[in-house]
């Protein structure tokens, strides 16, 4: 693989990682818990932020981990291992398309109220944390050919994504925007992550340059 497909693999991952941020699981519960408990608009954006370091946390050490366990194998496979990365991340994005549209309720997080501003703080960002960006992964599979430095690199695309989506969606809502018309996100996410995942795919199977 060339820099400029990886450029394109970041690009691909970067819209990835912001679709997945407007999902209004990833800001909507920070908007209804800060409302319920009083809290400013700073100090909503701050437990956000917070909540999405942590999201991105968890994402980045089961990337690791990943390509970690890709460079153990990758030897005994040689010129094999890019058609297998390909296979693999058209095979998740089959099951994301197959699966179609899943069910974004509001977490029990976001409806709930609090006795503290720490009880709340702990339970949103538990809840993100504990949630990973698994559609990202596959990206880190996608650029270890590139080494360490294209890690470290995916890494910040995907805070940089996770944080530009929470927040902006998180603002939008706190200045009053109605749902923000983000339906559709909720009913075509995983088909739209699931042709991309497929496309860079094939594209990393049998573009390999």
């Amino acid at each position: 693989m060339n820099s400029t497909f990886f450029a394109s693999i970041a690009a691909t991952g970067f819209a990835v990682a912001f679709l997945h941020a407007a999902l209004p699981t990833h800001w909507l519960p920070f908007v209804l818990v800060g409302r319920a408990q009083k809290w400013s608009t700073g100090r909503t954006l701050g437990v956000t932020l917070l909540a999405g370091l942590g999201h991105v946390a968890l994402t980045i050490a089961l990337g690791l981990a990943l390509v970690l366990a890709g460079l153990a194998l990758q030897p005994a496979l040689g010129g094999l291992f890019h058609l297998i990365v390909g296979a693999l991340m058209v095979a998740v994005g089959g099951y994301y398309v197959f699966r179609g549209r899943h069910n974004h309720t509001l977490p029990d997080a976001g409806r709930r109220t609090y006795a503290s501003d720490r009880a709340a703080i702990v339970a949103l960002v538990t809840l993100l944390t504990l949630s990973p960006c698994e559609a990202f992964l596959p990206y880190y599979l996608a650029g270890m050919e590139h080494g360490w430095q294209a890690f470290v690199l995916l890494s910040g695309v995907l805070m940089a994504a996770t944080a530009a989506g929470m927040l902006i969606f998180t603002s939008l809502s706190l200045a009053g925007f109605k749902r923000l018309g983000l339906h559709w996100v909720e009913r075509y996410e995983e088909t739209i992550l699931g042709g991309a995942l497929i496309l860079v795919g094939l594209a990393v199977a049998f573009l390999k340059t």
